[in-house]
C-alpha cells in the first residue's frame, strides 16, 4: 500500500491508544486505576444537560453555520469580555469540534510547507503532530536551565527565517506549569516584532492554584488591530468538564477567521448543534462548578505531591494548575514507554510515558480521578518500583507477589 508521507510521518496518539487499551483492560474486569487520563470526572454543569434535553426534545436538530451558531458566539464574545477584558466581534470568532479543531484550523490558514512551529517542551502530545499534518516542521524547545519554565533566551534561540508561529500553552500539558507574567509579556512583545504568530493555547487558563490568577496575554499587546497574529484558544472541555462535547473555539483577526471558517467548512461544516447548545448554557450559566473543579483538583494535586514524594528515587514537580502532575521516574527506568507499560502489566495503573510529551524517564499523571484512585495508584506504583516496599500486594481479593526486585 503506497502511504503520502503526511500519512506515514503521523504516529498514532499516545494518549489515546492508551486509554482505548485500558478501557479494553476495564471490560474484561480487570481492575484497572486509571491515573493517565485528562478529563475531569464530575458531572457537565446542569444547565447544558437541561438545555440539551430540551433542544433535543424539540426534534429540531438541524446543520450550523461552519463557524458556530450566533448564541454561542456571542456566548464567546462574553466570555472574552469578561475574562480577557477584550470586546471582539462575531467575525474575529469561530466555534470548532474541540479547541483541537480550532489549533489545527489555525495552524493550516498560516502555515505553509516546510515552515517552522515553535512550542515549549514539555508540551501537549498532538502539537508535533498537527504541525507535520499540514507539512511544517515542530521545533519542541527545553527550558536551558533544565526547568518546566521557558525564558523568552530559549524560544529566541530557535526561532530561523522560517518560523511561522510559536505555541504557548499555561498552564501546561504535561507539566502544570504556569508561566511567569514576564514570559507572557516577553513572548508577545516578541511575536509582534517579528511578525510571527502567536497562538496562546488556554484551555486550562482558569484552573489554576494557591490563589494564582489567570494571565491575560492582551495585557501585553500593542497591536489589537486588525493586523494582530495573535490567536486565543479556549473550550468548555477542561473547566466545565465537557470533554466529550468537543466545543472550542478561536479568537483572531477577521481575515484569519474567515480563512479558519472557509477551512472548516470543507472539513467538517459547523459544530454539533447540540453540543453548541449546551456550550451556550454552560458559558451564560452559574459558574460554581468551575471554582468547585478547581478546589478538587487542587486538593488532589496536593494528595498526589504528598504521595510522590513518600519513595524515594521520584522526584516531583509542583503543578501550577491543570489536572496533571509531570514526575521523573527516571532513578528507576529511563524509558518511560517501558515504565509505563511495566506499570500497566504489572500492577494495572495506567500512566503516560514522557517520550510522548518530549521528555523521557517522566510520566505524566493524571489527578482528574478519586483520591482513592490517586492513593491507591501511587501505592501500587511503589509496590512495583520500591525495593523497601513489602514483596506481597492485594489489589482486590488477587494476591500479587512481586518477582522481579
Amino acid at each position: 500500500m503506497s502511504l503520502s508521507l503526511i500519512g506515514k510521518s503521523v504516529s498514532v496518539s499516545a494518549t489515546l491508544k492508551l486509554n482505548e487499551t485500558a478501557a479494553i483492560l476495564k471490560q474484561k474486569g480487570e481492575p484497572v486505576i486509571h491515573l493517565g487520563g485528562g478529563e475531569p470526572k464530575t458531572k457537565a454543569p446542569v444547565e447544558a444537560l437541561m438545555a440539551v434535553a430540551g433542544f433535543v426534545n424539540s426534534g429540531e436538530i438541524r446543520y450550523t453555520p461552519a463557524d458556530g451558531i450566533p448564541a454561542l458566539k456571542k456566548a464567546i464574545i462574553r466570555y472574552t469580555e469578561e475574562f480577557y477584558n477584550r470586546k471582539v466581534e462575531p467575525e474575529n470568532v469561530i466555534a470548532s469540534s474541540g479547541a483541537k479543531q480550532s489549533i489545527m484550523v489555525a495552524l493550516q490558514a498560516i502555515l505553509n510547507p516546510q515552515e517552522e512551529v515553535i512550542f515549549p517542551a514539555p508540551y501537549w502530545v498532538s502539537y508535533p503532530e498537527m504541525v507535520k499534518l499540514i507539512g511544517g516542521v515542530p521545533v519542541p524547545v527545553l527550558a536551558e536551565d533544565g526547568s518546566f519554565y521557558p525564558r523568552l533566551q530559549d524560544i529566541e534561540q530557535r526561532v530561523t527565517s522560517y518560523t511561522k508561529c510559536i505555541i504557548i500553552n499555561s498552564p501546561n500539558n504535561p507539566t502544570g506549569a504556569m508561566y511567569p507574567e514576564q514570559f507572557i509579556a516577553d513572548i508577545v512583545e516578541f511575536c509582534e516584532k517579528r511578525g510571527i504568530w502567536l497562538i496562546m493555547d488556554d484551555i486550562y487558563h482558569r484552573l489554576i492554584f494557591d490563589g494564582k490568577k489567570p494571565l491575560n496575554c492582551y495585557n501585553y499587546a500593542k497591536d489589537t488591530s486588525e493586523n494582530s497574529k495573535l490567536i486565543v484558544i479556549n473550550g468548555v472541555s477542561k473547566q466545565y468538564a465537557m470533554t466529550g462535547f468537543r466545543i472550542g473555539w478561536a479568537i483572531g483577526n477577521k481575515r484569519l477567521i474567515e480563512a479558519m471558517t472557509n477551512i472548516q467548512a470543507h472539513q467538517t461544516s459547523g459544530p454539533s448543534a447540540i453540543t453548541q447548545i449546551a456550550a451556550v448554557a454552560a458559558i451564560n450559566g452559574v459558574q460554581s462548578s468551575v471554582e468547585s473543579l478547581r478546589l478538587t483538583l487542587e486538593n488532589n494535586r496536593n494528595i498526589m505531591m504528598d504521595r510522590l514524594n513518600s519513595f524515594d528515587g521520584v522526584k516531583a514537580y509542583k503543578p501550577d494548575g491543570t489536572f496533571y502532575c509531570f514526575a521523573d521516574f527516571s532513578y528507576y527506568q529511563k524509558d518511560s514507554a517501558k515504565l509505563s507499560k511495566f506499570l500497566l502489566d504489572k500492577v494495572r495503573v495506567l500512566t503516560m510515558p514522557g517520550i510522548e510529551f518530549g521528555l523521557d524517564g517522566f510520566l505524566r499523571l493524571s489527578t482528574c480521578g478519586t483520591v482513592k484512585d490517586i492513593t491507591e495508584g501511587i501505592e501500587r506504583i511503589k509496590w512495583a518500583l520500591d525495593p523497601n516496599a513489602p514483596n506481597e500486594l492485594y489489589i482486590g481479593e488477587r494476591k500479587l507477589v512481586r518477582d522481579w526486585l
